[in-house]
């Protein structure tokens, strides 16, 4: 379970993965953000972000044409 839901929905590259690194930010080490994008090109680049940002990719999905993604945040 998400302790932020994130509506990046409509947004396109760089915008979701800047608008998830600001909310990171605010919170606390391991807890979850859930990101919600529209974006294809979101998947490679939440895979990258987490990557460089040592952040953890818990999960992604494709439903309707929404990217959720669950980001436990590293710190």
């Amino acid at each position: 379970m998400a302790d932020k839901v994130l509506d990046a929905k409509g947004l396109s590259c760089p915008l979701p993965v800047l608008k998830a690194k600001k909310t990171l930010e605010s919170m606390a080490k391991d807890q979850i953000l859930e990101v919600q994008t529209t974006d294809p090109a979101s998947v490679a680049d939440f895979e990258a972000f987490c990557s460089a940002k040592r952040h953890t990719l818990v999960s992604h999905s494709t439903a309707n044409g929404v990217f959720t993604f669950q980001i436990r945040n590293g710190g």
